[in-house]
Parts: C-alpha cells; sequence; structure tokens
C-alpha cells in the first residue's frame, strides 16, 4: 500500500504497509488548531455529566478559542416555542432569559437551521439590538446545535470588536455546536435517567414503609382477635351450640392466618432489604436445624430425612440459607401431599457454583407452572385447600438472587419435584 505522509511542511513518499505514529497533544495544536478546539472540547463534553457542567464547559472553551467577549447556550422547550437559556458567561442575562423562535435573532437560526452572523445595529429586533449596544457589543454569531438531524438550541456568541469570518471558522464553529448539541442530550439523558431512578427511590421507600406499617398495624389486632376468640371459646365451651364453636373456630384459623401472612410479608421485606452478612458456613450445621425444627411433622407423617453424611463449607449469610432450607422443606410438607414419604436434600457443583437440590416424592408441580410459583402470591393448584400466603417461595428465589445465584425446578420426575439452588463459589459481602 502506497502512503504519502506530509509532516512539518515536507512531502514524504513512503512505501510500507502501515505507519505508526504517536499521539501528540500539543503537536496537534501547532499543526492544525482547529482540530485541537475540537478535541479541547470533545475532552471537556465527556468528563462533565451534569447539563450545567456540560455548556458552561463548553462555552469558555468556545469564547477562549475565539476570542469573543460573551456568550449564551439557549436549548429548545418540548413544544418549540421558546429557548430558555441554560448557560450564559460575560453579558447579565437580565432581559435575554427567554427568546421566542418567531420574533429573535437566535429564533432566526432554530427555524433555518443556519449558522448566522450579523452587526448588532442591523438587528431587526431594534428592542434586542439596543439592549445589547448599551451593554458594549457590536457583532452576534448564532450556531444551531443540531443532533440526528433536530435543532436541540442555539449558541449565541458576542462581540464587542468587529471580526472576520472565513468558511473554516464557520464550518469550525458548526462541529462545535454539534458536539455541543450531543452533549447536552445526552446529559440531559442522563440528568432524567438519575431523577426517574430518584422518584424510583422514593416510590420504594414509600411502598417500603407502608408494607411495615400495614403489617404492624395489621398483626396487632389479628392477635387480639385471635386471643378474645379463644378466649370466648374456652370459657363458653358448655354454654355455646355446636354453630358458635364453629364461628370461633373459623375466628381462630382467620385470625392465625392473618398473623402468619403478616409474619411472611415482614420475612419478604427483610429479605430483600437487610444486607447479608457473608460468612463461612457449614451447609451440615444449617440442614440438621432445619431437620430438628421439622423433627415433630416428619415423625408424625412417617416422612424419611435423606441427605449426604458431609456437605460443603461455602460463603453465605447463615440466616438467609436457614431460611431458604426452611421455606423449601414447609413447601414439600404443606403440599407434598398425605402420600410423600421422603423429602432429600443433595449436593453438586460446577466451576463456579454450589448447587444444591431438595427433592420430594409427593404430588408434584404441573409442567409448565415452574415459573408461576415463584411469583409473589401465587399459588399452584395442589396448593388449594392448603394454608399458605404464597410468599414461601418467592422468598427462597430472592434469597439465591441475592447471593448471585438461582433458584430452578426439575418437574421431569415420574413423581414429585426437584428444586436446584446455585450459590456462588466466590462470594464476598457486597451489601
Amino acid at each position: 500500500m502506497e502512503i504519502v505522509q506530509r509532516r512539518r511542511g515536507d512531502d514524504m513518499l513512503t512505501n510500507n504497509k502501515y505507519i505508526s505514529v504517536n499521539f501528540d497533544e500539543l503537536e496537534l495544536r501547532e499543526r492544525n488548531k482547529e482540530l485541537a478546539i475540537l478535541l479541547e472540547m470533545s475532552n471537556a463534553l465527556s468528563t462533565s455529566k451534569s447539563l450545567e457542567e456540560v455548556l458552561g464547559g463548553a462555552l469558555t472553551k468556545v469564547l477562549a478559542h475565539f476570542g469573543l467577549n460573551a456568550g449564551r447556550i439557549y436549548l429548545l422547550d418540548d413544544k418549540g416555542q421558546y429557548l430558555h437559556l441554560a448557560a450564559h458567561q460575560g453579558i447579565q442575562p437580565e432581559g435575554l432569559e427567554i427568546v421566542r423562535i418567531d420574533e429573535s435573532f437566535s429564533g432566526k437560526a432554530v427555524r433555518t437551521k443556519s449558522f448566522i452572523a450579523q452587526h448588532v445595529s442591523e438587528l431587526k429586533d431594534k428592542k434586542r439590538a439596543a439592549l445589547l449596544l448599551r451593554k458594549g457589543f457590536k457583532g452576534v454569531i448564532c450556531v444551531p446545535l443540531i443532533v440526528r438531524g433536530k435543532v436541540v438550541g442555539v449558541l449565541n456568541l458576542t462581540t464587542s470588536k468587529l471580526i472576520n469570518l472565513d468558511q473554516n471558522q464557520i464550518d469550525l464553529l458548526t462541529a462545535v455546536g454539534n458536539q455541543i448539541a450531543v452533549a447536552a442530550s445526552n446529559a440531559k439523558l442522563y440528568e432524567d435517567l438519575e431523577n426517574r431512578i430518584q422518584t424510583l427511590k422514593q416510590k420504594k421507600e414509600m411502598i417500603k414503609f407502608f408494607a411495615y406499617s400495614v403489617s404492624h398495624d395489621l398483626k396487632s389486632p389479628a392477635t387480639g382477635i385471635y386471643g378474645l376468640a379463644k378466649r370466648l371459646r374456652d370459657r363458653s365451651e358448655g354454654s355455646l351450640d355446636e354453630k358458635g364453636v364453629e364461628y370461633c373456630n373459623q375466628l381462630l384459623k382467620a385470625s392465625e392466618q392473618m398473623v402468619t401472612l403478616v409474619e411472611n410479608i415482614n420475612a419478604y421485606i427483610l429479605t430483600k432489604e437487610a444486607p447479608l452478612n457473608i460468612e463461612k458456613i457449614n451447609v451440615k450445621e444449617v440442614t440438621d436445624q432445619i431437620k430438628n425444627e421439622f423433627s415433630t411433622v416428619l415423625r408424625r407423617r412417617r416422612i424419611k430425612w435423606l441427605e449426604p453424611e458431609t456437605l460443603p463449607e461455602i460463603w453465605a449469610d447463615r440466616l438467609a440459607l436457614s431460611r431458604l432450607f426452611r421455606n423449601l422443606v414447609d413447601n414439600a410438607l404443606k403440599y407434598g401431599g398425605q402420600e410423600m414419604f421422603e423429602i432429600k436434600i443433595g449436593y453438586g457443583e460446577n466451576g463456579e457454583y454450589h448447587i444444591f437440590s431438595l427433592t420430594d416424592n409427593g404430588v408434584g408441580i404441573k409442567a409448565g407452572e415452574e415459573e408461576k410459583v415463584f411469583e409473589v402470591f401465587q399459588r399452584n393448584e395442589t396448593s388449594k385447600g392448603t394454608d399458605g400466603s404464597g410468599l414461601g417461595l418467592p422468598i427462597v428465589r430472592e434469597i439465591a438472587q441475592r447471593h448471585g445465584g438461582q433458584v430452578w425446578i426439575d418437574t421431569q420426575e415420574a413423581k414429585g419435584t426437584v428444586f436446584y439452588i446455585s450459590i456462588p463459589k466466590i462470594l464476598r459481602n457486597t451489601d
């Protein structure tokens, strides 16, 4: 490949496959001042995130490079009717804060998407001309800020002395205007995103506060109803007829379910919000604890508990991991059916994850409902007639995901369900 390289005024013909030239910003400024200002603008605009910083920094660079006295940057409103002053330097903004696009010099640059330069004394808007003349300005330049073919504002520059503009300077100002337009649009998008994130955070806090308040306010009366209904039933055992006893029992059951629901809501909120305390855990100790908690039910229903003789030590939150296994066992006992006679804990691994499993040989979960059961307050057909809040499995998923893992179901077994839980092997406290 033949490459003609010109450097420092000398013509040099080289026959090389490639050329390599180290970047030197100082040399670039000496060779090409126009490219240097574009580079400076790019650097300045890329280091700022807020709209105010972007526009203020851009204006400083433009005024310094072109030797102008003052400048303003206007942004077009959403309706495309008014230009609103967004940045200014070297000029007091009184009387110049808002500009209609159908009556002003800056508005004309927006309407026509044109670079415009004019003597202040020749402005059609005599009131605006008189204002600028009183401030000592003789010339005005307007550069439309265009991004993706759409005008988003205008760069308005003023000078106290007459200057000569050649085509190179006009092209450079136009390119600078384009850079400012892109940076301003990005900064506005960033600010809009930040505002939306802040709004979402506020809504999240409101919802969390509401959930805590409701659950707290519900638990106390529910507990009171349960206590009163029990006292009424116990004290009036001989005087209540069959219907009266039935009503008392229904009150007891309903209030007990309400207390359980409130506790589960609190547990779900705690699972999502409480910071994880990551520590090294012997999983065998956790499963032994869960087995002891359910030992009475397991003996009464003659359900075998199977697990490996050894389980690994992993990094996790102990309370969260205990809640995960507890909810899975509770789910199996509630919805596995009376014919279920076995719960089995398993362990495997791959390069990145510990993979635990909990298998039961109960009635199982219908194919196609593997995801539905993890949704909040969702319960499948096998749960009909069984007390539950619909929060047990969502809590399991939340715990797994907060540890950087996942939970999923295998329904390919002839009977029963297998839950798999993955926990990363490399895990540290990131809360």
